[in-house]
């Protein structure tokens, strides 16, 4: 099953540049037990869609068990039948509908104005650091009604976060910031929702404090749980799929002046990056039977790392598929921020993820909002986008210049 001419996952080499190691994953060793993360990797579309949608339980989420519940405590990630039904009820209101439309659509066009207001005259930015990196988080402050002036702790708790989960070489300073982190922020939210559960406002955490789905609400440890996921979750991937989707745009001139000339194009740039540099590169399952993939079987009991970077490039689901091409007709703009999406970063199956149309609706605003006040940006000279990460993955610095603008 070893493949020695394949860079290993966790070398200089594929971090620089996975997209050749996962082409010859695909090609000549689609399941390779890897010992350092021990844990078997799976490559191609068909086998990482199959545990993702499994219907018959033979892939689990236990492995959270281990690798979030450290940083996060219990979440909905970790949840099966019906106990995971009704948690997901609980919170997926607020993410879809007339929640999302007329409760925090304003909280995100607001957010989106004032840090362009803070770059748009000065005619060059880079859009990651003063952009991408800031407006989901605090986005989903806001939601929260949570103080936006704590935005570099929120930042640090989710990168903190973040690099816990994506230890793959369970680094032990990495590992004790992450369980750092939870300490920290259960210290910082405890008396928020205790205040918000006497003062229940128009916010999210209100609205979390006093959901109920039959007989069931949600505890105080469930929400904070909660926060914590959807600010590293929803932090980390948005941000890096906006920066992304720039950088994809930027990359093809024609393509950009294509979406700038037709806002109606913005979703399937989106859905276009999120196929072709996904924010997430890794999703990991945990067997409850022997399952038979491409290249054999995995055992029961067994680590399976989903590599969602690797499925989203295969020949076999994607026409030319190292090309982006906001254009292709083998991916469905109108279904990708779905759980019927025909590309793989959010997951599929029910634990898709709950804020699919959250992050539509702050890609969908951010792009529409640099277009307009921006039109001209172009990357600075000489600068050419590169991806860094190997767990999340995306573009560290953005350059651009663009003709000054008042607010």
């Amino acid at each position: 099953m070893a493949a020695p001419q394949i860079p290993d996952i966790l070398s200089p080499e594929f971090a620089a540049n996975p997209y050749p190691a996962y082409r010859a994953m695909r090609e000549n060793a689609p399941l390779i037990w890897h010992e350092p993360t021990q844990s078997y990797l799976l490559s191609r579309y068909a086998d990482v869609e199959r545990a993702f949608k499994d219907k018959e339980s033979r892939y689990t989420t236990d492995n959270y068990g281990w690798q979030v519940e450290p940083v996060h405590g219990r979440t909905i990630l970790q949840l099966g039948g019906r106990e995971h039904a009704v948690r997901r009820a609980l919170v997926a209101p607020a993410f879809r509908g007339s929640d999302l439309k007329e409760k925090f659509l304003p909280v995100i066009e607001r957010n989106a104005r004032e840090l362009i207001d803070t770059f748009r005259h000065l005619g060059e930015t880079d859009l990651v650091g003063s952009f991408a990196t800031r407006f989901p988080v605090n986005v989903i402050a806001e939601m929260l009604g949570l103080d936006k002036a704590d935005h570099d702790r929120f930042h640090g708790w989710y990168t903190s976060v973040i690099a816990f989960l994506g230890n793959l070489t369970q680094d032990p300073d990495v590992t004790a910031a992450g369980e750092r982190t939870r300490a920290e922020f259960a210290e910082y939210m405890f008396p928020v929702i205790r205040e918000r559960r006497e003062h229940l406002g128009d916010d999210l955490l209100s609205t979390l404090c006093t959901a109920e789905v039959d007989g069931v609400r949600m505890s105080d440890e469930d929400i904070k749980a909660f926060c914590s996921l959807l600010l590293a979750a929803g932090g980390e991937t948005t941000d890096k799929a906006i920066a992304g989707l720039f950088a994809n745009l930027l990359a093809h001139p024609e393509q950009f002046q294509a979406v700038r000339a037709d806002r109606s194009l913005i979703d399937r740039a989106f859905a276009e990056t999120l196929r072709y540099t996904p924010p997430v590169h890794m999703i990991m399952r945990q067997t409850a039977a022997e399952v038979t993939v491409s290249g054999g079987t995995i055992p029961a009991g067994a680590t399976v790392t989903c590599l969602i970077g690797s499925a989203n490039r295969d020949d076999q689901r994607y026409r030319e598929p190292e090309r982006f091409d906001i254009f292709r007709d083998d991916l469905t703009a109108r279904t990708a921020f779905s759980a019927a999406a025909d590309h793989l970063a959010f997951a599929l199956g029910r634990h898709f993820c709950v804020g699919a149309l959250l992050a539509r609706a702050e890609v969908e605003t951010a792009v529409n909002q640099l277009l307009d006040a921006l039109p001209d940006m172009r990357l600075a000279d000489g600068f050419t986008p590169a991806e860094q990460g190997v767990f999340t993955r995306g573009p560290a610095s953005l350059p651009i210049r663009f003709t000054p603008s008042a607010g």
